[in-house]
């Protein structure tokens, strides 16, 4: 019987990893698209979020059926917690990604006018924490996890830069305001993926140690 558990338990961990994988690559492509200005990748990317919707409830299929089964504790117990959470924020990711995706495609085919510099900083950043908190995950490394809880400042002080660089060029009547608006809104999607890696990373340090801090910052304590 634990051998079939621990094999289970395996699955489910490999399935964490593919799902985190392809929000990744979606991300990548959502914003590749966008720089490109490639309608065609826009649309792939939105069709795929199907695809991390299965993933999804796959998953969760799997953890529920652990829980009732296995009746887990202690520390399996905490992985299967926290992995139900993590799927949440991993498919709340892919639908960012189409989010943008589904901007780019309102958006012309012009080039655009507005420098992205500061929003591919935010897409490096927001990007490198989902890769800090799905290693944290893999090989149970609490400061990893803790490092990506905190790089989420770094993706909040771009986006304010970002807003306050749009906001500016919309109050003087520069470039195009539509567009302006546009990136503004994939800034924020961007801001949101942030949030969503530094949730990953918070239930990475709950899976490993029984506590979790919540929005506040208040240790509440798990199993």
């Amino acid at each position: 019987m634990r051998k079939q558990y621990d094999l289970e338990l395996d699955e489910l961990n490999t399935l964490l990893i593919k799902m985190a994988a392809t929000v990744e690559q979606a991300v990548a492509d959502a914003m590749m698209a966008l720089k490109n200005r490639d309608k065609d990748l826009a649309i792939s990317v939105s069709k795929n979020d199907r695809d991390v919707d299965r993933m999804e409830r796959h998953i969760e299929d799997m953890c529920l059926m652990l829980l009732l089964k296995q009746q887990p504790v202690a520390g399996d117990l905490r992985f299967i917690s926290a992995a139900l959470k993590i799927i949440t924020d991993l498919e709340r990711i892919g639908d960012h990604a189409q989010d943008i995706c589904e901007i780019s495609l309102t958006m012309d085919d012009k080039p655009l006018s507005v420098t992205t510099d500061l929003i591919t900083r935010m897409f490096e950043e927001s990007t490198a924490m989902i890769k800090m908190a799905v290693d944290a995950f893999i090989t149970k490394d609490e400061d990893l996890a803790t490092q990506c809880i905190n790089h989420d400042d770094v993706v909040d002080d771009l986006f304010v830069q970002v807003r306050e660089k749009l906001i500016h060029k919309l109050q003087n009547g520069q470039d195009d305001p539509e567009e302006s608006v546009d990136l503004l809104q994939i800034a924020k999607y961007l801001e949101r993926v942030g949030d969503h890696a530094q949730n990953i990373g918070e239930w990475v340090v709950f899976s490993l140690t029984g506590h979790h801090k919540d929005y506040l910052g208040v240790e509440t304590f798990g199993v």
